[in-house]
């Protein structure tokens, strides 16, 4: 079933680049030139996805965000917004308003058609029941190290795909890309994501979970700090004593007395 994708753009050529990348890919593009006929044929089309430019005369990204989602025929349609500019300001906006996720302007054609591929791939996933990071047990090939540390993630369902590639993957080099790709966000949308929601950035979560489990096996086993480091994800342990300082305020060696005793 070919795909409908509704480009809502003032700037013609763009529009027009746009509807074209997505008639070469196959897909049945529609496009609108303001947010009042954006509305009107989101609500004729029902598309399945729909790309809408922030700043356009009489009524702004926001605005045709937030009709569509009073109207329950386009409320769950999956939305990015299009801007020249993105601050933070904007992404929590974007965020409280349902926006699924941001492309800035210049972006390139592949970036347009994967922002599209991943959003829609999502919505597939959640209309069977999961969500991607949900559909198969997500492997690591790190070694299962020791005792298992207390829970630390909050439980935010629209977080918990997130908190599972943590999860998995802490032993391993994980940065923002690397979670962002898997749950198929941008890496700003994300990192605003995470921190509207719990406080805390992606890395802070990385450090978190890493620490949680450097203090179960400091509390539990006789490992040696070194190895105690390598199975929480550090190669060099003068910088996991460092980082475990900064967040506990002593020493692993310390902290292991004072917790056996």
């Amino acid at each position: 079933m070919t795909r409908k994708i509704l480009v809502i753009e003032d700037e013609a050529q763009t529009r027009e680049l746009f509807l074209n990348c997505l008639k070469f890919e196959d897909f049945q593009g529609f496009g609108a030139e303001n947010g009042c006929q954006g509305i009107d044929l989101a609500k004729t089309e029902r598309p399945d996805l729909i790309v809408c430019d922030i700043m356009m005369p009489d009524m702004d990204g926001y605005e045709v965000l937030s009709t569509l989602h009073q109207t329950p025929a386009t409320a769950s349609i999956p939305f990015i917004f299009l801007t020249a500019k993105v601050t933070m300001a904007d992404l929590r906006r974007g965020m409280t308003l349902g926006a699924d996720d941001y492309l800035t302007k210049p972006c390139t054609v592949n970036q347009f058609l994967s922002a599209i591929a991943t959003r829609l791939k999502r919505k597939e996933a959640l209309n069977q029941g999961f969500c991607p990071a949900e559909a198969t047990p997500i492997a690591s090939d790190s070694p299962v190290s020791g005792p298992t540390p207390e829970p630390i993630f909050p439980d935010y369902p629209k977080l918990n795909p997130i908190f599972q590639f943590i999860d998995a993957h802490y032993q391993k080099s994980l940065n923002l890309s690397d979670v962002a790709k898997v749950v198929g966000y941008s890496p700003a949308y994300l990192t605003n994501l995470v921190h509207t929601q719990t406080g805390r950035t992606v890395k802070q979560w990385i450090i978190e979970r890493r620490m949680a489990q450097a203090r179960a096996l400091l509390a539990h086993t006789n490992q040696s700090i070194r190895q105690i480091a390598e199975a929480a994800g550090y190669s060099d342990p003068g910088y996991f004593a460092r980082q475990f300082r900064q967040c506990h305020g002593v020493s692993p060696q310390v902290w292991r007395g004072e917790s056996v005793t």
